[in-house]
């Protein structure tokens, strides 16, 4: 058998780094920059007033009350402000330029008055409520480093110095195929011996999350020719195939028979659940077989699959958050496998970290368990059995 670390590193060594490619912003959401971007402008731009208000010297407002004449309007967007006068004042709005002149401004609730006169009820200080340029941001400094994630602020900073696109590593385009000729598309009526096709709905949603495009192929019947026929044509457009069922021991192990030999190898992984898998090449494409239980392919998509897509993205994090819990509920494993098994973490104010109980049994095929569950519970090859109150390691999911 194959050590989960070990293989792990095979399938993210099939994927390898996903291209660069341009992007406008809206197309960019989710995804990881493959480049630096440096700001072609100051935040702020120009020094502007932080507040409705006065713009004033603070030397003419040393004593309050004061009366001063209001010597121009300054709203936002202007761009031909005329300078402050001594003895004067100009009323400005948030974010409109600060005129020369002027080192200060008055916030509306410590005036009285309007467009030609102003009473200040309070002095004012040099520098106040002034947003200076480059405060945040100094033109040809690095704005967003390489490897960031695209979320909703970081597109807005790549917006607001000067950009309308992005350089970022491209979506991988996913193909996901679902075989098994007991497998049904619901809405139709099961006959006995039937199940509904769900691997490739969970797959898919997993996969799309991590910001890749995903093409599903469901319900491919186990027989070789028809897997070839129907997966082969699909090939030339996708970055990876994974697909689920038909790679244990038994007969009828469809993408087994038909991808041994073809560059794809075939294992046997020591982990619980999740033992048959198969990784390799099949005309150039990367090719992630897992094995076909629900549990199983969560289980592998956790442990293989996620960590190698988030890495060929260009992500520098592509683990789950772990932690140290203690057992509500006695556990046990098979010797020289590394279990997973679906548990509820629950914080604890009197521990560093909390507490875990299982949910559900160590069955693959035990979904309802992994949609109660928020983490999954992880014990070592080494370890057959776990008490009450002993610390185990907890995936967060």
């Amino acid at each position: 058998m194959i050590s989960v670390d070990d293989y792990r590193d095979r399938v993210a060594g099939l994927l390898g780094t996903a291209s660069a490619t341009t992007l406008p912003l809206a197309a960019a959401a989710g995804l990881v920059l493959a480049e630096d971007v440096r700001a072609g402008v100051s935040l702020p731009p120009f020094d502007n007033s932080a507040m409705d208000g006065y713009a004033v010297r603070a030397a003419d407002v040393e004593t309050a009350p004061v009366t001063l004449p209001v010597a121009d309007d300054i709203p936002a967007g202007r761009v031909d402000v005329r300078p402050l006068e001594p003895g004067t004042a100009h009323r400005i709005m948030t974010g409109a330029p600060l005129p020369p002149g002027a080192d200060a401004v008055v916030m509306v609730e410590d005036s009285y008055g309007g467009t030609e006169t102003v009473t200040f009820s309070a002095a004012a200080r040099e520098g106040a409520h002034i947003r200076h340029i480059g405060e945040d941001v100094v033109a040809g400094d690095v704005a967003l480093h390489a490897g960031t994630v695209l979320g909703h602020s970081q597109l807005g900073l790549a917006a607001a110095v000067g950009l309308a696109e992005v350089k970022v590593h491209r979506p991988l385009r996913v193909l996901v195929a679902s075989t098994g000729t007991e497998l049904i598309d619901a809405p139709a009526p099961l006959r006995h011996g039937q199940i509904y096709e769900s691997n490739s709905v969970m797959l898919a949603a997993a996969i799309r999350d991590l910001g890749c495009e995903v093409e599903v192929v469901r319900s491919v019947v186990d027989d070789v020719e028809e897997f070839r026929k129907v997966i082969e044509p699909k090939l030339a457009g996708a970055d990876l195939l994974v697909t689920s069922g038909g790679v244990s021991a038994g007969a009828y192990e469809v993408v087994k028979d038909a991808l041994t030999g073809q560059g794809v190898e075939f294992a046997k992984i020591a982990m619980q659940p999740g033992g048959p898998q198969g990784s390799g090449r099949w005309h150039g494409v990367p090719v992630v077989a897992l094995p076909g239980n629900p549990v199983s392919v969560l289980v592998s998509f956790e442990a293989f699959l996620r960590p190698a897509i988030l890495a060929a993205l260009g992500h520098t994090d592509v683990s789950r958050r772990r932690v140290r819990a203690r057992l509500t509920e006695a556990m046990s494993s098979p010797a020289g496998r590394r279990q997973y098994r679906r548990g509820v973490f629950t914080p604890s104010d009197r521990e560093v970290t909390g507490v875990v109980g299982p949910r559900g049994g160590p069955g693959s095929h035990l979904l309802a368990a992994f949609t109660q569950a928020n983490c999954l519970i992880v014990l070592p090859e080494d370890v057959t059995t776990a008490a009450v109150g002993e610390e185990v390691d907890v995936l967060l999911l």
